[in-house]
């Protein structure tokens, strides 16, 4: 077996349909797209979703879901996390050392009864914490 010797396996392809080459053959006058219309003439196109007039099923089916493109922040009550509220200070890679979550995070909202006593020990721009 060599380079130069490979064939494709027995079936597998087929010759081009050469079409528009006299009526002998087979595929002459009309090059197989029958009679007139908008389909046997050149450059027709269909558009993607078209029905053929009908209201395409993309506009018949309800409309459900929504993607928001404004990340939100990840919340940790600090009344239910104790390492947290425990911390010295407050930035996203100390965090992210005791309360396991995403890599991707990249803010973070405090939220709880303690949340407003941690706010002398935020050292981050990127964490937020609520409280009256």
């Amino acid at each position: 077996m060599a380079l130069d010797n490979l064939t494709p396996a027995t079936g597998s392809t087929h010759s081009r349909k050469r079409v528009g080459r006299g009526q002998g053959s087979g595929m002459g006058k009309t090059a197989s797209r029958g009679c007139n219309g908008q389909k046997s003439r050149s450059g027709y196109k269909i558009k993607r979703n078209f029905e053929g007039g009908q209201q395409p099923l993309s506009k018949r089916l309800p409309k459900v879901g929504f993607y928001s493109r404004v990340s939100k922040p990840y919340s940790i009550n600090v009344d239910r996390v104790k390492a947290v509220a425990a911390l010295e200070e407050l930035t996203l890679d100390s965090i992210k050392s005791v309360h396991k979550m995403a890599g991707t995070v990249s803010r973070i909202k405090l939220i709880g009864a303690g949340a407003k006593e941690l706010a002398s020990k935020i050292k981050d721009d990127n964490i937020t914490y609520t409280g009256k």
